[in-house]
């Protein structure tokens, strides 16, 4: 635990991303292979569920140290990080405890299953043998809040400088489902095995926000055009006659489509589309919410299926009869991606590449996106091979401005990590006859001197509590952009948005002035 302890401490410490990937390269050369593989799962998002509720973290720590526990809630309000406050509150340690992440996690496994009084006693002795670095580390671990500022690009980087192989082969080694209880750092990262992982998906292509004109780009001719649909990225393969749907997020989830899963005749093996699943409604997509109703299901039964369903839009063809293609022009791959398509299965889609002469035909169609349930325009260079991960100059996402609306800051919470001083997380509302009604949360948009006046207005303006939450006087407004809207019977307005933030603090309106929520309903489709 300390080689561990004392990396986290210097990722979390150290703004500097060259000074991260050293740190990850001397603990990859310094530890075993066991611990290595575990601290890559770690950094690649691979986290457990967590052995215990916090509510039972909170209450032993708080006994271990002998506070009340009034008093270590409002310490854990003041830090805003659960693991930095237990090991801050708890006594010196009274012995000494050191073993590799791999046995660490191995125990926290078997930990588990154990009864909530076994779970206590484990738990407490451990703290008691851990120093205070140590324990920080160890209740990340516990708490499963392993966050180090460290990107899956960099711990990529890190990995291929230490084992001097190019970056692409290991982000293609990392993709899919593997664990470090099943795989192993030589056979995942070195061996030419493709050690059972025949399923896996390659790492997806992404696209840069176009931030400037158009024109900047160059002659529209040279660009591919497509609709940006609001759906969920995935890609879907046909290996050894079976199928699998994985998302962005390279996350299995087949189980939740398996109308998808009856392609594997349909299909020439080795097939790998990357594309888009979209609700689809009435002979064309659908709204994200109806999709929603697909997500996280373990087995959606025949009903579900036939009240929502789903198609796939293919954007690309990444290999085709075993073949990889991701080295080809994007033009050429396009070609293979039509055919493939019209013989294709019923439910598969090719992308629609719309037919633009310049750019100012281009902005005319961005601006009729929402009628065709699309969030933007896709523009993608057509000499462009299949990259790994987001390369600008070759992929652009050019995304409609958000939807926006006036509303009342009504409550604020702290933030957490280095934030935990501050009230930045915001609960805004709109005007419902005279009365204010809560539609959105939102903690980003505002620059730092701009969330300091607001955590002083907080604080100085504040009306009650409630937990963790003051209810503020309603004075100040803000612009809250979004992305989408649909009705929500959870909502005390009736709705619910997607990605909210705050897009300016109107300094120059009054709360009267916020919009209403026949406003906000205006934007329901």
């Amino acid at each position: 635990m300390k080689r561990f302890a004392a990396l986290y401490e210097q990722l979390d410490q150290t703004q500097r991303s060259k000074e991260k990937i050293q740190a990850l390269v001397r603990f990859f050369e310094e530890s075993s292979p066991e611990d290595a593989l575990w601290l890559v799962a770690l950094l690649m998002g691979k986290r457990r569920r967590r052995p215990v509720k916090s509510s039972l973290l909170r209450q032993w720590a708080a006994e271990e140290a002998q506070l009340p526990p009034w008093l270590f809630e409002a310490s854990y309000q003041v830090a805003g990080d659960l693991a930095e406050t237990m090991a801050l509150v708890l006594p010196p340690a009274q012995g000494h405890k050191d073993q590799g992440l791999a046995q660490w996690m191995k125990d926290l496994a078997e930990l588990q299953g154990m009864p909530e009084e076994q779970k206590e006693a484990w738990i407490k002795a451990t703290w008691r043998q851990l120093e205070a670095v140590e324990r920080f580390a160890f209740n990340k671990l516990l708490t499963g809040g392993f966050r180090v500022g460290v990107s899956a690009k960099s711990a990529i980087k890190a990995i291929a400088l230490h084992l001097d192989k190019p970056e692409d082969e290991i982000s293609l080694r990392l993709a899919g489902n593997w664990t470090p209880e099943a795989h192993s750092w030589a056979l995942l990262l070195e061996s030419d095995s493709d050690q059972g992982l025949k399923g896996r998906p390659y790492p997806f292509c992404l696209a840069y926000g176009l931030e400037e004109a158009p024109e900047a780009l160059g002659a529209a001719e040279d660009w591919q055009v497509e609709w940006k649909w609001d759906g969920i990225r995935g890609q879907i393969i046909v290996r050894d006659r079976e199928v699998y749907v994985w998302s962005r997020g390279e996350e299995l989830v087949s189980h939740q489509f398996p109308e998808f899963g009856l392609w594997k005749d349909a299909l020439p093996e080795g097939t790998v589309l990357d594309g888009e699943i979209v609700a689809w409604e009435k002979e064309e997509v659908g709204p994200f919410h109806q999709l929603q109703h697909r997500l996280g299901r373990k087995k959606p039964g025949q009903k579900l299926m036939k009240e929502y369903p789903v198609r796939f839009i293919a954007y690309d063809v990444l290999e085709w009869q075993g073949k990889d293609l991701r080295g080809q022009a994007l033009a050429e791959r396009r070609k293979v991606l039509e055919a493939l398509v019209q013989e294709g299965p019923p439910g598969l889609l090719a992308s629609e590449v719309l037919p633009i002469k310049d750019w100012n035909e281009a902005k005319a169609r961005r601006a009729t996106a929402r009628e065709h349930k699309a969030e933007g325009l896709m523009l993608k260079s057509k000499q462009s091979p299949y990259r790994v991960g987001r390369k600008k100059g070759d992929w652009w996402k050019w995304k409609l401005d958000p939807r926006s609306i006036d509303a009342v800051l009504i409550y604020a919470q702290r933030g957490h990590g280095r934030r935990a001083n501050l009230y930045t997380d915001f609960t805004f509302a709109v005007w419902r006859g005279e009365e204010l009604v809560p539609f959105a949360k939102a903690y980003s948009g505002l620059t730092d001197e701009e969330m300091k006046q607001v955590d002083a207005f907080v604080k100085k303006h504040s009306l009650e509590s409630f937990g963790p939450v003051r209810r503020v006087e309603p004075l100040l407004v803000f612009e809250i952009g979004f992305e989408g809207i649909q009705p929500s019977s959870r909502h005390k307005s009736g709705v619910s948005v997607r990605f909210p933030r705050m897009l300016r603090w109107r300094q120059d309106k009054k709360a009267e002035d916020a919009n209403r929520l026949e406003d906000l309903m205006g934007f329901l489709e």
